[in-house]
């Protein structure tokens, strides 16, 4: 089973860009695994019209600024790119950043980001439809670009529908995110196997992630029990408070030596 990683989403609101770039300076050295933003152009909490930047661009910035995390937007809207542009656009970081970029990708459900940039919000289930027609196209275009990804970029899907979102990762996706106690993961993963089984694919070459209050370290062991392997932190600005990564960032290291 793979070894247990430390990962923080650094949520691009309330803050200046220099104050992002710190914290990323700050989470490399720490020891971090993996340092995602998101994918939305408002903040989600606070001031609704608060400072914020756009994920990509910011993908690209960290590829040059950091040296050995991995990085990638937990989780791209499928909705506000072109699948084949998004493909193109993964297989640019991965370059610049020598093959450390996570493709995050899930359907979208954030209404203010839809109707202030002119896309139409629709329906879970169009949006979940549009998600499934994209990912064999994102898929395709990977395979095509010139020079070719540097590596199998992982994939990485979020949500926990049980009917169509995890039927689309047992299909496509390397990593699984999810959201909940531990006995709601449970039973996702259960799920979740249950959809790996149903495409014939082996469950165990997903790997299972889950969002996590950076001061619930008291799950930790819970979760490890049920297989969860990522664990991803939420670090808001303008703060950016990593003080409670170092726990599990000993958790981590206390996990892989045994």
């Amino acid at each position: 089973m793979s070894d247990v990683k430390v990962d923080i989403q650094l949520q691009p609101q309330h803050a200046e860009y220099s104050d992002i770039r710190g914290v990323v300076e700050r989470a490399e050295e720490m020891g971090v695994d993996t340092i995602f933003n998101w994918d939305h152009f408002f903040p989600l909490r606070g001031a609704s019209d608060g400072k914020h930047f756009e994920g990509w661009t910011m993908l690209g910035a960290w590829a040059e600024q950091t040296e050995r995390v991995e990085i990638g937007c937990l989780v791209t809207c499928n909705s506000y790119r072109n699948p084949e542009l998004l493909a193109d656009m993964a297989r640019t970081i991965d370059h610049i950043s020598d093959g450390r970029l996570i493709l995050g990708i899930g359907a979208g459900w954030f209404r203010k980001d839809y109707e202030e940039f002119g896309y139409e919000f629709g329906t879970p289930g169009k949006r979940l439809a549009a998600l499934a027609e994209a990912l064999p196209r994102i898929e395709a275009r990977l395979g095509k670009g010139n020079p070719a990804s540097t590596r199998h970029i992982p994939v990485l899907i979020g949500g926990g529908g049980e009917r169509k979102t995890l039927r689309i990762v047992a299909r496509h996706a390397d990593i699984w995110h999810g959201f909940g106690d531990p006995e709601t993961i449970a039973h996702k993963h259960e799920v979740l196997d249950r959809h790996c089984g149903a495409v014939g694919r082996d469950p165990s070459e997903i790997e299972r992630s889950v969002g996590v209050n950076p001061r619930g370290i008291d799950r930790a062991d819970s979760y490890h029990a049920i297989g969860t392997r990522r664990f991803t932190l939420g670090v808001s600005g303008p703060d950016y408070d990593l003080g409670p990564v170092a726990d599990w960032i000993a958790f981590r290291d206390e996990r892989n030596r045994g």
